[in-house]
């Protein structure tokens, strides 16, 4: 018998399926993923109608959301059914949100999901954009959203009591799923019905196709009332029921829906007013220049890049969580500020060469996230000669932040105010006062700070802040004046595809240097280093570096360059009751910001988080002060 070996982080083992009819079985626990006959029917009458979800779904409030746990996600069709029941009870609200948390070890891959759903024609309208959308086989969480905003699945894969333990939510219905615990004990523990109850509120119900005893047992000693049901075709019984009336309250608090003030109008101020605008939440959208993106998020050109550790420890997996984010949260733009080209990290010294074999050596991600390549075979994919090896990301490429950032603001419930320069803000007995040099005071109930650098001059807090401008300076270069490649080229530099006439390269690493206008010297910095990366690349006709057109942005990072989301707190770590932060993104803006933007307006509007607990402390704002490290 051949043993399996488990794959190096941060891929995790897929299913081992067999297939008889087109029916998926595990050959793990010998058992199959839905039922033979008519699988639909199977989860209607197990999972949707003891739940009693289509009447719960029609009485929600337009601006409500309802939250579904599962504790087995297979071929994702319980989560597609509730999706389709969804989409019919609440087809008149317009910013109600269906969450969907579900937990799969052994998850299938795109290609067996999609021949798993063929069995199911007529759930093809979401079938195919769970398809389309289904994310790596990376362990950890995944949040992937569709229908504009309205459901949104957050899918983990990894042992369930660990996702348990990990993700912070409160369902409203449970689907207790996953195979036979005679053949899958580990699902049905005393410990993971805990868990289900730790995660419910009052009157929270569930459903499951089993009704051994030893699972009635354990959900009655957790606080649920337990009633036996007639099981579905050839199945005698199924449990259902709820969570008693005397069982403790949850401290979830109910999602509030008052307007947000957002200070700040680059990628990370627009990502998230955007966010919330979608979720029904009216957003004030302010920046002291004219437009949005006219900061650090005014380049023509940006690369969608992350460098990820040799180690797959908490920052490698946020920073790979982010990027595969970002890769899905861009496509609609496709072809208007965003294109993905994929993207060349070349390993440019000896150096660098070490680290990316180590890297290869301690870690496997799936291919379509990333693959080593080989000189040829990244010559063959930049349509230009490369004589270095690297890492090929197919589905990263380059965006056009200052457009983004205007695409991004236009919302019916985002309401813009330009030329306002917040010059500080005051505690009211009930929210905020933002008080600028010749506007009126705005009086807000709750603020986000999305102001670069400049958020520790306003902040509302008396400890200082570790924030810091890195200026950076870009190059663009004439189409005329070089080969360009077809794909993002980074290394010690970045080399962008043409666009609208120019190929952008830098930036610079400017530490010390706060001279806002552009340099001839930045200009030979970025040829020179771009040209020892790529040396048989021809820049002969390149005007001289006195000559070329540029951009000098201020990024703000923080102390140890890792990026900041979540409430302000101060210096002795208590909340600042109704204002957050979203901040610190350094070069990495166009990554970090979908995700982060993600987080924060779960956190906003009281809904389930996008990220596990290990990883907000990656973004806690209490990092800022010195000696509050993580």
């Amino acid at each position: 018998m051949a043993i399996s070996v488990a794959p190096k982080p941060p891929a995790t083992e897929p299913a081992e399926l067999i297939w008889q009819d087109g029916i998926p079985e595990s050959t793990r626990f010998g058992d199959v993923y839905f039922n033979r006959n008519d699988g639909l029917s199977e989860t209607r009458y197990v999972f949707i109608e003891p739940n009693n979800l289509c009447e719960r779904f029609e009485k929600l409030p337009d601006h409500g959301h309802f939250v579904i746990g599962e504790t087995g996600f297979g071929s994702g069709l319980s989560f597609l059914t509730a999706w389709a029941d969804w989409k019919r009870a609440t087809e008149d609200h317009k910013h109600s949100v269906l969450h969907f948390v579900s937990f799969e070890r052994y998850p299938l891959t795109r290609d067996e999901l999609k021949r798993a759903l063929l069995r199911s024609p007529e759930l093809a309208p979401v079938s195919d954009q769970l398809i389309d959308q289904y994310p790596p086989l990376m362990k950890g969480v995944h949040r992937l959203v569709f229908d504009s905003g309205r459901v949104r699945l957050t899918l983990f894969f990894g042992e369930l009591q660990d996702g348990l333990d990990q993700l912070p939510f409160a369902a409203d219905a449970w689907f207790l799923d996953g195979f036979d615990p005679q053949y899958n004990p580990d699902m049905w523990s005393d410990e993971v019905i805990q868990s289900v109850r730790d995660h419910s509120l009052p009157g929270t119900t569930f459903s499951t196709f089993t009704a051994v005893g030893r699972v009635r047992r354990a959900l009655e000693a957790a606080g649920f009332e337990v009633t036996k049901q007639p099981g579905f075709g050839r199945k005698r019984e199924m449990l259902a029921g709820a969570v008693r009336n005397d069982a403790r309250l949850s401290n979830v608090a109910a999602a509030p829906t008052d307007p947000v003030a957002i200070i700040g109008a680059g990628i990370a101020g627009t990502l998230l007013a955007r966010n919330l605008a979608e979720r029904g939440v009216p957003v004030l959208l302010i920046d002291k220049a004219a437009n949005a993106g006219s900061a650090a998020s005014g380049n023509a050109q940006g690369a969608l890049y992350a460098k990820l550790g040799i180690e797959y420890n908490a920052q490698a997996e946020l920073a790979a969580t982010a990027l595969s984010f970002s890769q899905r949260y861009y496509r609609p733009w496709e072809g208007d500020f965003w294109h993905p080209t994929g993207l060349l990290q070349l390993a440019t010294t000896a150096k660098e060469a070490e680290r990316q074999r180590k890297f290869c050596e301690r870690n496997q991600y799936p291919e379509g996230f990333l693959t080593p390549v080989s000189a040829a075979k990244a010559s063959l994919l930049a349509g230009i000669e490369i004589p270095l090896e690297g890492l090929w990301f197919p589905k990263s490429g380059w965006l056009e932040p200052a457009k983004a950032c205007e695409r991004l603001s236009q919302h019916p419930l985002i309401t813009t105010q330009f030329n306002v320069e917040v010059r500080d803000i005051e505690r009211l007995k009930e929210g905020w006062s933002l008080q600028s040099a010749h506007h009126p005071s705005l009086k807000v109930s709750r603020l986000v700070i999305a102001c670069g650098h400049q958020t520790a001059e306003i902040a509302p807090v008396t400890g200082k802040l570790r924030l810091k401008p890195i200026r950076g300076q870009v190059t663009y270069l004439p189409e005329a004046s070089v080969n360009p490649p077809a794909t993002v080229i980074c290394g010690s530099k970045y080399l962008n595809p043409v666009g609208q006439g120019q190929a952008t390269i830098g930036a610079t690493f400017d530490i010390r240097n706060d001279n806002p206008e552009v340099t001839a010297e930045g200009h030979q910095e970025n040829l020179d280093e771009l040209l020892r990366m790529l040396p048989n690349l021809p820049v002969t006709q390149a005007p001289a570096a006195e000559d070329l057109r540029g951009r000098v942005a201020f990024r703000c990072t923080t102390h140890d360059y890792q990026p900041v989301a979540g409430e302000l707190r101060t210096e002795s770590g208590d909340k600042v009751e109704g204002a957050y932060l979203f901040t610190g993104l350094g070069s990495k803006g166009l990554v970090w910001g979908p995700l982060l933007a993600e987080y924060l307006a779960d956190k906003l509007t009281g809904q389930p988080a996008c990220l596990p607990i290990h990883l907000t402390r990656r973004i806690d704002t209490l990092r800022l002060y010195p000696k509050r490290e993580f």
